[in-house]
């Protein structure tokens, strides 16, 4: 499996686990753990109707109002660009998150159907009181295979629990993402040329689903 489809796939496993939080858990989970739970339910439940899930673009937009509150899109999308969304205008930082918000989306949406029987383990937390930051460790789980190492970053915005970038096997999703997308702005020449052809693959890869 290519690292980056298996990246965006792992990225949104804990928040859609095909399989419930493991038993005897639920009661002891922390607030960060608790938000990814809470999605990783409404997914499962959703994902039940079989008719839902030959719909792709359904699939999708449900996908992206489920995660939408618990990921910080802006501050994942700053950390992937780097210097580059520094010198970036207002209108590239709005139109750069909204296709790197969509290319993760779909490509976990598409992934959907290509594993079963996945399930999330919560290892324990090393959250200090009134901490505002924490690493949520966690291990995907499926039948026959060693567990996968998945941590996330998550910080407290506001109320709220929102996850800022993973770390699968310690390989980070921000700093491999920032990687690519340095290098087509230099191969490119723009991050507005980078944006077009990421804009396009979206749109193309969405009328052919």
């Amino acid at each position: 499996m290519k690292f980056k489809h298996y990246v965006s796939f792992t990225f949104f496993s804990v928040f859609f686990s095909l399989m419930p939080v493991a038993s005897g858990m639920a009661a002891e989970l922390s607030a960060p753990q608790v938000a990814i739970a809470d999605a990783s339910d409404k997914l499962q439940q959703r994902m039940k109707d079989k008719g839902f899930i030959k719909d792709f673009n359904k699939v999708t937009q449900f996908v992206d109002q489920t995660i939408y509150p618990h990921v910080d899109f802006d501050k994942i999308s700053a950390l992937v660009l780097g210097k580059s969304w520094k010198t970036a205008t207002p209108d590239e930082q709005v139109r750069f998150k909204k296709e790197f918000q969509t290319l993760l989306v779909r490509t976990y949406s598409r992934a959907f159907s290509e594993f079963k029987e996945w399930s999330i383990r919560f290892l324990p937390s090393e959250m200090e009181e009134g901490a505002t930051k924490v690493i949520v460790k966690t291990e995907v789980l499926q039948p026959g295979v060693q567990p996968i190492a998945v941590n996330y970053r998550m910080y407290l915005n506001g109320n709220e629990w929102k996850a800022y970038d993973i770390m699968i096997e310690g390989v980070s999703l921000v700093t491999n993402y920032r990687t690519t997308f340095s290098d087509e702005i230099q191969t490119k020449g723009s991050l507005n040329a980078v944006i077009d052809n990421l804009a396009k693959r979206n749109a193309d890869a969405l009328k052919n689903s």
